[in-house]
């Protein structure tokens, strides 16, 4: 029987799931966690240990109506110049608490558009990063990069702040689709950005590239990945376009009716799939791609990928912290988010507190099942016997959850050894599987479609 006749026979052609970025995900955080739990958690990082950072830049000067992230629209540059400050200042509180010689292992600024800072900045920014926690060895920082928000004098300034990678949304570079989605960028816009990143010894290159959006066909869907293999990227994101309308206000500019059927998404993924596998990339997990000698990859290999709110990735510390309005923070203990809202974000570390608004602590079988599903997102497969020994977990309450994943997943699962795993012509349909094992109750969560 072939997939989409399995999926057809399970009705799960229209299956709303996680992407399983966080355990439990983001709707099921609650306001339990607030600014004195949070300060606590980052004072428990070890002495002399490694964390990673994320710095969320939430503006824009454009509003892409295919995006669900929090951004908010500018077009000068006060709102920017003030929300610096409070960069700085929230760096500042952070700083206090941090204990002493932690460094970082990854940085990353994500957005909305952190390109849309200006050189000094860019400078200033790196400079009250650096002050908290110097880079570590063999450290990785990385920008978020819009082809149409960047020049050189910009790409001089993050190369002087030490950036390793860029990574450029692409999307599609078909004119009618990038129309649909309010994204206008030309292939020579993105390739001129691409020469310019690599001029400035900027030598690894992230791309994103989205299927599942309005008249994607097989061809165009050829023609944009043929077009983006051509700038030769180290890593690509395959996303499914994640159409929330009922979240993402903006989205209802884009019609429904010209989306691709679930049938049709899958044909569309499996067409780029194909052409990075002839191009000589590595599939890593459901949606990434990397060159044979990518860390990505070598951490595939090596069984040491994981999984975080940017996607797959080969850091290994387990701190990851956030900074700005919405951003979330991982710890051992749980998580926890700060004030969605930048004006709520920006009163309270005026008022010289985190704004830490809601998170979770973790309780029950979280960490276990948040290890089974990270094991399935990043290797198709559970080793039953790491989770017996890691979480001191009973064989038979192991045996109890992999027999429930494969009632519900016939003739798609492979159980040996005391390892479940999935078969190769059901990797698509990894999220769904992985939701076997989540004990939260996704009915409300208004997930985007798992294919």
């Amino acid at each position: 029987m072939s997939l989409k006749s399995q999926l057809s026979k399970l009705g799960l052609f229209d299956a709303k799931v996680p992407r399983y970025t966080s355990y439990p995900t983001a709707p099921h955080f609650g306001t339990g966690v607030g600014p004195e739990q949070f300060s606590d958690w980052i004072t428990a990082v070890p002495a002399g240990g490694a964390i990673s950072l994320y710095v969320h830049v939430p503006f824009c000067r454009r509003l892409c109506w295919f995006c669900a992230c929090r951004t908010q629209g500018t077009q000068t540059d006060a709102p920017v110049i003030a929300y610096l400050e409070t960069l700085k200042a929230e760096l500042a509180l952070l700083g206090q608490r941090l204990p002493e010689g932690v460094t970082l292992s990854r940085l990353h600024w994500g957005g909305g558009t952190p390109t849309l800072l200006t050189p000094a900045m860019m400078t200033e920014l790196a400079k009250a990063i650096f002050d908290v926690a110097p880079m570590g060895p063999d450290a990785e920082f990385s920008v978020e990069i819009d082809p149409n928000e960047i020049d050189a004098a910009r790409l001089d300034a993050l190369a002087a702040a030490g950036m390793t990678r860029a990574s450029i949304g692409v999307q599609d570079f078909d004119e009618e689709i990038q129309k649909a989605i309010g994204r206008i960028q030309s292939y020579e816009l993105t390739r001129q950005t691409v020469e310019m990143i690599r001029a400035h010894g900027i030598e690894s290159l992230n791309a994103d590239i989205l299927f599942g959006l309005p008249h994607q066909t097989r061809t165009r869907m050829t023609e944009s990945v043929q077009k983006l293999l051509s700038l030769t990227p180290d890593r690509v994101a395959l996303y499914g376009y994640a159409h929330v309308p009922w979240m993402a206000k903006r989205q209802q500019l884009i019609p429904s009716d010209s989306l691709p059927t679930p049938e049709d998404r899958l044909d569309l993924f499996d067409t780029a799939r194909r052409l990075f596998h002839w191009d000589g990339y590595a599939e890593i997990g459901i949606d990434h791609f990397a060159r044979p000698d990518d860390g990505l990859t070598r951490a595939q290999q090596a069984g040491t990928l994981r999984r975080n709110f940017q996607g797959y990735t080969d850091d290994q510390a387990e701190v990851l912290i956030g900074v700005g309005a919405s951003s979330i923070s991982r710890f051992p203990q749980g998580y926890a988010q700060n004030a969605p809202a930048t004006s709520t974000h920006t009163a309270a570390i005026r008022a010289g507190r985190f704004s830490t608004a809601r998170g979770h602590v973790f309780h029950g079988e979280d960490r276990m099942r948040g290890r089974m599903i990270e094991m399935l997102m990043c290797d198709f497969r559970i080793d039953g016997d790491e989770i017996r020994t890691r979480f001191e977990v009973a064989q038979s309450r192991l045996e109890t959850m992999f027999n429930a994943a494969e009632r519900a997943f016939p003739n798609m699962l492979a159980h040996h050894d005391n390892v479940l795993e999935i078969k190769p012509e059901a990797h698509p349909l990894t999220r769904m599987i992985a939701r076997s094992f989540d004990a939260y109750d996704l009915s409300k969560a208004g997930h985007s479609s798992a294919i």
